[in-house]
């Protein structure tokens, strides 16, 4: 896996973040960096967690999966792809609950950064299949999170949840796209 596919993947991976963090920001009345800044550690801590969690587990099964490994990357990336756009288009449109003191309930962004950081398990375990680098991996994805954590709060507060479904739908298609390059890739059918 290339450095592009691998930018691509951290940013299909961060768009659940990205979205829930326009939510922070649109509870925010003033932009206030420092509670970004804590947003965007968590989810990007827990994205870049995640996927080394899911790198060990797979090392472990490495040699009854390899026969199939192209296989299990494009179901787990298909069916994460899938699932947020699933949701991007079949999401109820919540109430938002913002707190009354503007503070952060640091119990509710651990839950949030995990819900939004299980697709990059499931990413992690096949990236012991195609044997990326791990550190550059898990780095690149929490740095991405990171940013666009911030971003998504800056957005929120200024913009609204006006971008919340076109980034979950752009990353849904990012990560169907790469899991066929992989299948694809693995079959002989392409050649990068």
């Amino acid at each position: 896996m290339g450095f592009v596919e691998l930018l691509l993947l951290a940013i299909g991976l961060s768009m659940d973040a990205f979205a829930v963090s326009v939510c922070k920001g649109l509870c925010m009345k003033r932009l206030n960096l420092r509670q970004a800044t804590v947003v965007a550690l968590f989810f990007g801590g827990f994205q870049a967690l995640m996927p080394l969690v899911g790198w060990a587990l797979g090392t472990q099964f490495e040699q009854f999966i390899t026969p199939v490994d192209h296989w299990i990357a494009f179901v787990l990336l298909a069916l994460i792809g899938g699932k947020m756009l699933w949701d991007a288009f079949h999401e109820d449109d919540e109430e938002l609950s913002c707190p009354a003191d503007g503070k952060l309930d640091l119990r509710e962004l651990v839950m949030l950064a995990v819900a939004t950081s299980i697709d990059a398990l499931a990413v992690g375990i096949t990236f012991a299949f195609l044997r990326v680098d791990i550190l550059t991996s898990v780095g690149l994805i929490g740095v991405t999170t990171f940013a666009l954590s911030i971003v998504g709060v800056a957005v929120g507060h200024r913009f609204g949840a006006r971008y919340e479904k076109p980034a979950t739908v752009a990353g849904g298609i990012v990560l169907i796209l790469i899991g066929l390059k992989i299948l694809l890739e693995h079959l002989g059918i392409i050649a990068f």
